[in-house]
């Protein structure tokens, strides 16, 4: 069953931890886990790089995820695209 509101912040861990676990041992990715698309793109590294998960791949999906949890992978987001609608204007616009 789909869920309609947000994980609180220590659900968020739980799946961390666990998502972070399971790829580690050669396991899949779930979906609904409330992890943003930059965690995910690091746990996806680690699944596709099993068995050989280097130390470097797992400091990375901690970076993602403590990212996350702090906004700044939200943030960064909201800079990005930002900065693409104001390319496109300037397109548009011919400048």
């Amino acid at each position: 069953m789909m869920r309609l509101d947000h994980p609180t912040r220590e659900e968020l861990v739980q799946n961390f931890d666990a998502e972070l676990a399971s790829v580690r041992n050669g396991g899949g990715l779930r979906s609904e886990t409330g992890l943003d698309s930059e965690t995910d793109a690091t746990l996806w590294a680690i699944a596709r790089a099993y068995p050989n998960v280097s130390d470097e791949l797992v400091v990375a999906a901690k970076k993602a995820f403590a990212g996350q949890l702090d906004g700044s992978n939200a943030r960064r987001r909201r800079e990005d695209l930002a900065r693409r609608i104001e390319e496109m204007r300037r397109i548009r616009d011919g400048a």
